[in-house]
């Protein structure tokens, strides 16, 4: 009998030769490039700013080449076969004989839609039943949200799940009081309180959806290589309404195979953990993933936001390896759907990113988990250094119109770069050489679609074609917005201004905000037109070199409009544009994802005049709500004199006047205390309606009306 595969027998020298050759073949590309580079400034005048100039070239062009380069080797894995791949120590195996050990399936959730946290879990729960290893896993919904409504709607739809599922004992909901270090802090609340029952831990975010079948695989995978300390998967983008979303989620199914198994090529066993659809080792990770508190206040030091490298680098100086299951089906999540709601998004992981900087040389930490820490700082700081790399161009320097004359004069063999007049040769094998790099891995994924017959999958060939090219366009006119929102984003960190904690917007509209486009805007359109105009006058030549840069700009606040259109998407649908297999091929689960959802958004919902509150009305006014809710908070001692005077007045308030007098921490303060929820449930039904609010009135006839329909349906 054959042993199985383990990582363990993947060979050290092996590994070190695939790492070699990949940073040799960076090493020589940015080489090249930057020769080139040097060659052409170094014809013109000599003056002080060709150094910076080719400095920047190389930093920005070896960012580039890494991209290539990981491409390439991906494209040699899935044409030659890859044997170092953690998916083989299952391959073949039926699901039930597949060794598992107690897991749980944890989701962090703050202030999530709750009928799509739900209805994703009931997803999950009905796929992994299906497969008859249901037993070693359960549930928990770790919430952090603090808006009242939020809440309740979370523990509705908690309590109704778990009867329907006949879940209790298995699915768990914990509300936290004080939301300490935001997520991170969330997942180390569950390890202190239950860590300890389980072997491994299963990463959701709120927009998860994993297969029963990937979990099972991915927990049997950490049971067979007991060196693995993280196993991440490479979830895709589905569910994209808006033309933004809808072109994330097609680039990212069409180009991502060839990049996943190119990063899987070179790093083995020290990959790295994305935060989310991955399953981790507990003991170890509570033993040696707790996060350090940085020196200084945010936005440098304090919290760690992007916790997910920094996790991954703790697990792997302890002897733990991370591995990136790139082959595993069955791992999906979404995307944002408009451009802004990507920005608001970017500026947290942007400030995240950065914290890394302290840790880069830290002690202990694996070489290629510091090039990881590297290259999530370069995703940010990338985009300031190519704003200035192309200033600094925009300005390389005086006498241009004499250059500019020099240049006509030279003859029809010499061109302008950076107002230079230089071979033309040489210019034009630099221009090549970094679109080559840009764009032929794009150029290779449609290829492989194309010869492996699976172009049916994304709308057949024709559609397949004209979908690549709007997106190279898209993500042309995208590129400099981005750069410069990453570019501000920096810049605001650099200054100590920090950010935020917001809830992520998931939903499309068919009638995105003008107003919020143009104030977000107005700053990029303004410099391009400012960027554009003055390059036109002092050097015409190099304007137009630049002119794909300011188009982008110049029309960002129209752009991102119109990529946020909900109607616009399901038009692109209809057409045939952009489509995946996700979308023509469906897992079972999306499918059944989407028909709930479609369920649940048709119940009766409130009216308008109760919606702002209506959380809280339940927890008052309904039996179930109010006893579902107080057996889920924590019982708490009498407080001194003054808290509980104060407790009282905010009752009366509340009765008396309405929800609309009171704070959001006033509302939150009432839904924690076990006495003021069972005082105010028993006094709502006895007081007289005239020593009630108009607003509980209007609320006690709506409530009746409701009980027709269960009040727990609409968040079913």
């Amino acid at each position: 009998m054959s042993v199985p595969f383990t990582v363990e027998q993947v060979d050290k020298s092996r590994v070190s030769r695939r790492r070699a050759t990949f940073f040799t073949l960076v090493f020589l590309l940015t080489t090249l490039a930057s020769w080139f580079m040097a060659d052409l400034l170094w014809r013109g005048p000599s003056n002080y700013a060709d150094l910076p100039v080719l400095v920047l070239f190389a930093i920005l062009f070896a960012n580039i080449a890494t991209g290539f380069c990981t491409a390439v080797l991906g494209l040699y894995v899935i044409n030659r076969g890859d044997s170092a791949r953690i998916t083989r120590s299952i391959e073949g195996e039926p699901l039930s004989q597949l060794p598992l050990g107690s897991t749980a399936i944890i989701m962090p959730v703050f202030n999530e839609d709750p009928s799509r946290i739900f209805e994703g879990l009931r997803v999950i729960y009905r796929s992994l039943e299906e497969t008859g290893r249901l037993d070693d896993f359960d549930f928990f919904i770790l919430s952090d949200s603090n808006d009242p409504n939020r809440w309740i709607q979370e523990e509705v739809a908690w309590a109704e799940l778990c009867k329907q599922l006949n879940g209790f004992g298995r699915i768990f909901y914990r509300k936290r009081r004080v939301a300490i270090n935001k997520k991170s802090g969330n997942v180390a609340d569950f390890l202190r309180r239950w860590g300890s029952s389980y072997r491994y831990m299963v990463v959701l975010d709120a927009d998860s959806i994993m297969t029963g079948e990937s979990i099972v695989q991915l927990v049997a995978m950490m049971e067979r290589n007991p060196t693995v300390g993280i196993l991440q998967t490479a979830p895709r983008i589905v569910n994209g309404i808006t033309p933004f979303s809808r072109i994330q989620q097609f680039a990212s199914r069409l180009y991502g195979p060839m990049f996943l198994s190119g990063l899987n090529y070179w790093h083995q066993g020290e990959s790295n953990f994305w935060g989310h659809n991955a399953v981790i080792r507990v003991a170890p990770f509570m033993e040696h993933a707790a996060l350090p508190e940085l020196p200084g206040a945010e936005p440098f030091g304090g919290r760690i936001l992007s916790h997910d490298f920094v996790e991954a680098a703790l697990m792997r100086k302890a002897g733990w390896k991370v591995w990136l299951a790139y082959d595993i089906e069955g791992t999906f999540e979404e995307g944002p759907p408009t451009l802004i709601d990507s920005a608001k998004r970017d500026r947290r992981w942007c400030q995240g990113n950065l914290q890394h900087s302290w840790l880069l040389f830290a002690r202990g930490f694996h070489p290629i988990n510091r090039f990881h820490l590297l290259m999530g700082i370069m995703g940010y700081v990338g985009s300031p250094l190519w704003l200035l790399f192309m200033l600094i161009c925009t300005l390389h320097r005086f006498n241009t119109v004499q250059h500019a004359a020099d240049a006509a004069d030279a003859g029809p063999h010499y061109t302008m770069i950076f107002d230079y007049a230089v071979p033309m040769p040489e210019a034009l094998a630099l221009f090549i050489l970094t679109m080559v790099l840009i764009f032929l891995p794009k150029v290779l994924s449609l290829g492989l679609v194309l010869k492996h017959g699976r172009s049916g999958a994304y709308g057949g060939p024709f559609r397949l074609i004209i979908s690549t090219v709007l997106e190279v366009i898209a993500s042309a006119l995208l590129a400099p917005i981005n750069m410069m929102f990453h570019a501000k984003f920096v810049a605001y960190i650099l200054l100590g201004q920090g950010v935020s904690w917001v809830t992520q917007q998931r939903k499309a509209s068919d009638d995105p905000d003008w107003r919020e486009a143009i104030i977000t805007h107005y700053g990029q359109t303004l410099f391009g037109l400012v960027w554009g105009a003055s390059t036109y006058i002092i050097a015409p030549s190099f304007f137009w070199w630049l002119s794909p840069v300011l188009l982008g700009l110049v029309l960002s606040a129209p752009l991102s409009i119109l990529l946020s259109r909900a109607s616009l998407g399901r038009r692109t649908r209809e057409i045939g544009l952009f489509l995946t297999p996700d979308e023509t091929e469906p897992a079972k689960e999306l499918t059944l994802l989407d028909r709930h959802l479609a369920e649940c958004y048709k119940q009766m919902q409130p009216i308008r005049e109760l919606r702002r509150d209506y959380g809280l009305m339940q927890a008052i006014l309904d039996p179930y709500v109010n006893a579902v809710h107080v057996s889920l908070l924590r019982q708490r001692r009498p407080g001194s004199y003054s808290v509980r005077r104060y407790f009282v007045e905010l009752r009366r308030k509340l009765l008396a006047d309405g929800p609309d007098r009171l704070s959001t921490r006033e509302k939150m303060a009432l839904l924690l205390d076990p006495e003021s929820m069972n005082w105010l449930h028993e006094q709502l039904w006895k007081q007289p309606p005239e020593k009630l609010s108009p607003w509980w009135r209007l609320a006690m006839r709506q409530y009746n009306v409701l009980t027709a329909t269960p009040v727990t349906a609409l968040y079913r």
